[in-house]
């Protein structure tokens, strides 16, 4: 799940941040997660794209795109 993330190129911003946030949280559709709430699979996520430094330095900013992002592209 991760290995595809992993060799991708980021970037410092809100886009590079949302556009791995995205596709880190389709991979958990291969995961049996169903009963997971919103906030636990962004927990997931997150521990999954820990390495992105937007994520890293704007912890609170990400977690706000986040939620937008879920409720923007209805991924709940």
């Amino acid at each position: 799940m991760a290995s595809n993330l992993s060799n991708q190129q980021f970037y410092n911003n809100p886009d590079s941040f949302a556009m791995m946030f995205d596709e880190a949280w389709k991979s958990l559709d291969n995961l049996d997660d169903k009963e997971l709430e919103i906030d636990k699979k962004i927990d997931v996520v997150f521990k999954i794209i820990k390495d992105h430094p937007f994520l890293s330095q704007n912890p609170k900013q990400a977690k706000e795109i986040a939620n937008f992002r879920i409720k923007l592209l209805n991924l709940t």
